[in-house]
C-alpha cells in the first residue's frame, strides 16, 4: 500500500507540473519560451545558430530555431566524436484557428475575426467556447533616432472572442450531423459594431508609415487589446502571428483525480515529459560522468502541418544539430555518418486509447488503456518508423524498471496517422520508435489523458537518457 500511495503522489506531482507547462503555453512560441526558462533555470546554456558553437563534454545547451522548434543537447563527460547521440523527438504546435493576414470582418452589425484553420482540428468543438488570442508581434522600436524591429510574445488572458453555435430553431436537422463550413462559420465574433465604433480611435490609422490600404487589415479593437497586453502602442504593431486560444485552464480532474483536461495535449504532453526528463536526467553532477554519448530533446514546429518547414521536422535541424556537434569534436567529415549509425530517436507523440464508446475503432489486440503506459506504435506500411529492433530496445527499457508498455497497430480497414518519426528516420538515416502516451479526444478544443501515464512517460525517457548508451553496446544487427 505504501509504494502505492508513494507512485500515486509522485503522478500527481508530474501531473502537476504538466497543467503548469499546459497552462503557460497557449502556443507553440510561448511552449519553447517555457521551455527556455526551465533549461536556463536547470544550467542549460543558450546558444546560437548563427555563431559559431564551442562546446565541452560535460556541458548542457540549447538552441531555439524561429522561437517555436527548441532542441536542447547535455554532452557526456566520456562522449568522443563518433558516438551515438539518444534524442527524444516531440512537437510544439497544435490544431488550431490561426488569424489570416487580413483579419477584418464586418458584417451582420458585429466585428468579426478571420481567421484560417492549421492542422486536422474538430472544428465543431471550436463552437461555444470562451476563446481569447496569442502569439507573438513583430514590433518597431524607436530609441535615439533610430530604429529596430523586435518579436514580443503576447496573450491577452480575458475571454475576447466567441464562436457562436446557430440555434436549433434555425437548423433542426443540426442533430443528424453538425457539419459547419469553416470559411462562413467558424468566423469569432470580437464585438458588436456599435460598441466597436465607441474604441475607432484605438490604432485606427494602423502602423507608422504603412500605406493607407494596409491600415485596414486588423480591427483597431483588436490591435487596442494587443497592445495594452504587450506594453506597446498599436502604432508599434508591424505584423503578428497569432492564434484563437482556449481561455479555460489546464487542470486535474475526474472522481478520482486520474484524468488532465487540456488543450494541447497532443503533443505538449510529450514535449513536457521530454524536457522534464532530460533535466533531470542531468541534474546531479555526477549525471553526465559515465555518459559516452550525447542526450537530446528536439521540440519540433509544423508536425500537424506536414513538417516541412524550416523549424519542422522535415528541416536540415536536427542534423544540423548532430553535425555541428560532432564538428565540435573532430575534423574528420565523415564522422558524422557514424555516428547517425550509432544514434537513436524516440519519437514521441500522442496516441489513441481505446474509447469505450467506440470499441469497434480499435484492433481487438490492440487496444491502448488510459494507465497502460507509453504506446509503441507500429505499422507495416511505414507510417511509423518501429521495428522489432528498436521495439525490443526501448520495452528492454521499461522491463528493467518495472513500467508499463502497450503496442498499438490501427485496423487494416482504417487510415493510419504519422509522426516526425518516419520523416527524421529516412531524412536522417537514425534508428526510431514511434511512442506516445494514450489519450482521448485527440484534436479536439479539450482532450484527456491519464496522469499516471504522464509520469509513465517521464520515468520511461528518463530512464532512456540514463541507461540507452549501456544497453545499445549489448545488442548487435550489422554486425
Amino acid at each position: 500500500m505504501a509504494k502505492s500511495n508513494t507512485n500515486a503522489a509522485d503522478s500527481h506531482s508530474v501531473a502537476a507540473d504538466l497543467v503548469d507547462f499546459l497552462n503557460a503555453s497557449p502556443t507553440a512560441f510561448h511552449a519553447v519560451d517555457e521551455a527556455k526558462r526551465r533549461l536556463e533555470s536547470a544550467g542549460f546554456e543558450r546558444i546560437s545558430e548563427r555563431e559559431e558553437w564551442k562546446l565541452e563534454v560535460g556541458r548542457k545547451y540549447f538552441f531555439t530555431r524561429n522561437h517555436s522548434t527548441v532542441v536542447a543537447f547535455a554532452i557526456g563527460k566520456k562522449y568522443v566524436a563518433g558516438n551515438g547521440i539518444y534524442i527524444v523527438g516531440a512537437h510544439t504546435d497544435s490544431p488550431c484557428l490561426k488569424l489570416k493576414p487580413t483579419s477584418k470582418v464586418t458584417k451582420g452589425g458585429y466585428l468579426e475575426v478571420g481567421i484560417q484553420t492549421y492542422g486536422g482540428g474538430l472544428w465543431y468543438t471550436w463552437f461555444d467556447r470562451d476563446l481569447t488570442v496569442a502569439g507573438r508581434l513583430i514590433l518597431r522600436e524607436e530609441k535615439d533616432g533610430s530604429t529596430s524591429y523586435s518579436h514580443r510574445l503576447v496573450r491577452v488572458q480575458e475571454p475576447i472572442i466567441r464562436v457562436p453555435t446557430l440555434a436549433i430553431h434555425l437548423d433542426r436537422d443540426v442533430n443528424d450531423g453538425f457539419k459547419p463550413n469553416t470559411q462562413n462559420h467558424l468566423v469569432p465574433i470580437l464585438a458588436t459594431t456599435v460598441k466597436g465604433e465607441l474604441n475607432k480611435d484605438a490604432a485606427e490609422n494602423g502602423p507608422v508609415g504603412k500605406a493607407k490600404s494596409d491600415n485596414q487589415k486588423h480591427h483597431p479593437l483588436l490591435l487596442k487589446h494587443l497592445a495594452n497586453h504587450a506594453g506597446c502602442e498599436p502604432d508599434n504593431i508591424c505584423d503578428f502571428e497569432l492564434q484563437a486560444c482556449d481561455t479555460q485552464p489546464s487542470i486535474i480532474g475526474g472522481a478520482m483525480k486520474e484524468f488532465v483536461f487540456s488543450g494541447r495535449l497532443d503533443n505538449l504532453c510529450m514535449s513536457f515529459c521530454s524536457l522534464k526528463a532530460l533535466i533531470d536526467a542531468t541534474s546531479s553532477e555526477s549525471s553526465l560522468e559515465d555518459e559516452t554519448g550525447v542526450r537530446m530533446v528536439a521540440l519540433f514546429d509544423h508536425e500537424e502541418v506536414g513538417s516541412n518547414s524550416a523549424q519542422g521536422a522535415g528541416s536540415p535541424v536536427m542534423l544540423d544539430a548532430l553535425s555541428r556537434i560532432v564538428n565540435s569534436f573532430s575534423s574528420y567529415s565523415q564522422i558524422i555518418k557514424q555516428t547517425i549509425q550509432k544514434s537513436f530517436l524516440v519519437s514521441a507523440d500522442m496516441a489513441h486509447a481505446l474509447h469505450p464508446n467506440y470499441m469497434d475503432k480499435h484492433d481487438e489486440n490492440h487496444q491502448p488503456k488510459m494507465h497502460g503506459g507509453l504506446v509503441i506504435k507500429h505499422n507495416a506500411n511505414q507510417r511509423y518508423a518501429t521495428n522489432s529492433v528498436t521495439s525490443f530496445l526501448f520495452k528492454e527499457i521499461a522491463r528493467k524498471h518495472d513500467l508499463p508498455v502497450q503496442d498499438f497497430v490501427v485496423r487494416n480497414d482504417m487510415p493510419c496517422g504519422s509522426t516526425i518519426g518516419p520523416i527524421l528516420a529516412s531524412g536522417v538515416g537514425i534508428r526510431t520508435v514511434d511512442v506516445g502516451a494514450p489519450q482521448l479526444s485527440m484534436h479536439s478544443i479539450r482532450e484527456m489523458c491519464a496522469v499516471d501515464d504522464v509520469r509513465h512517460s517521464y520515468e520511461h525517457f528518463k530512464a532512456f537518457f540514463e541507461e540507452f548508451s549501456h544497453l545499445d553496446q549489448k545488442i548487435t544487427v550489422d554486425a
